[in-house]
C-alpha cells in the first residue's frame, strides 16, 4: 500500500463527507481526516494513487514520503 495525503480545495470544505466517500470508491482506505486543514491521509493499492485526483474536490494528491536516519553510532557517510 502506498500513503497518501490529500488536499481538499476549499469550494468543498464544507462538503469533506463527500470527498471522503469518493476516495473511499476509488479504494483509498482513510485513516485520518482533519477538517480544520482540509488534508485527508490514508492509503491507496499500488497503481491507483492517480485515480484519486479525478475525485470532485481533490486539489491534489501527494505521496507520503518515509527518511529513515541511521541509528546512534553508525558510521558517518
Amino acid at each position: 500500500m502506498t500513503q497518501v495525503s490529500v488536499t481538499v480545495d476549499e469550494r468543498h470544505l464544507s462538503a469533506l463527507d463527500g470527498v471522503v466517500q469518493g476516495l473511499r470508491a476509488r479504494g483509498m482506505q482513510v485513516d485520518q481526516v482533519l477538517d480544520g486543514l482540509g488534508i485527508i491521509t490514508g492509503s491507496v493499492p499500488p497503481g491507483t494513487l492517480g485515480t484519486l485526483s479525478a475525485v470532485a474536490g481533490v486539489a491534489s494528491v501527494d505521496e507520503q514520503r518515509v527518511h529513515r536516519l541511521p541509528p546512534p553510532g553508525a558510521p558517518v557517510q
